[in-house]
């Protein structure tokens, strides 16, 4: 089957996951606005009808890949943070999987959603999605220390919503050294450092 009779469609042998997962990677590296179709479409081997055909617009893909990328990799950090016997202990091991996978060679640099700059870009609806998804982050942070006040491990007049917002500032930080190439050697120290941090009490 030539290119030309596959145009109003889907390839035959088109991988919507693995065509996905290769369009996230282009948007995680370049951004919304410098991935162009062209840098897409060779990614994910199909031709524009068929993006088109399978996605509906380069903004569609690109909350699509938003979604696809927090499917990916958001469980295993918060569980992360969750899984650990004390508040403490969760953010510390929140701090140190972040600097294990923002500077992984296998994966461009830094977090997707800390990195996009769609907000002031002028996609409104895409920047809304950014804008919750790092919600997201901040309000999983504050629940697992309110929860270490409830279990006595973190003291009972902590600034909750001050010390969550510290802490993802912090990951935010991690993000941004990864992609400027920081090792996560160096990233770990960081993380060692904003422990220090840690309300005593």
């Amino acid at each position: 089957m030539s290119e030309k009779t596959t145009t109003r469609g889907r390839p035959r042998s088109f991988d919507r996951t693995a065509a996905l997962d290769a369009a996230t990677r282009v948007f995680w590296q370049k951004g919304y606005t410098a991935a162009s179709m062209n840098d897409l479409c060779e990614a994910m081997g199909i031709g524009s009808p068929s993006l088109y055909a399978a996605f509906g617009s380069k903004e569609q893909l690109y909350a699509e890949a938003l979604r696809h990328y927090g499917e990916r990799g958001a469980p295993q950090l918060f569980e992360a943070l969750e899984s650990a016997p004390t508040a403490k202990l969760g953010i510390e091991a929140f701090l140190r999987f972040a600097a294990r996978v923002l500077a992984c060679p296998d994966n461009p640099a830094g977090c997707m959603v800390v990195l996009s700059s769609v907000a002031s870009e002028g996609v409104t609806s895409l920047a809304e999605m950014v804008v919750q998804a790092r919600k997201t982050s901040l309000k999983l942070l504050e629940a697992r220390l309110q929860r270490g006040i409830k279990e006595g491990d973190l003291p009972k007049g902590t600034n909750v919503k001050a010390l969550a917002r510290f802490y993802v500032t912090v990951h935010q930080g991690m993000s941004i050294q990864a992609r400027d190439g920081t090792s996560t050697k160096d990233l770990d120290a960081i993380a060692t450092t904003a422990m220090q941090a840690w309300p005593v009490g």
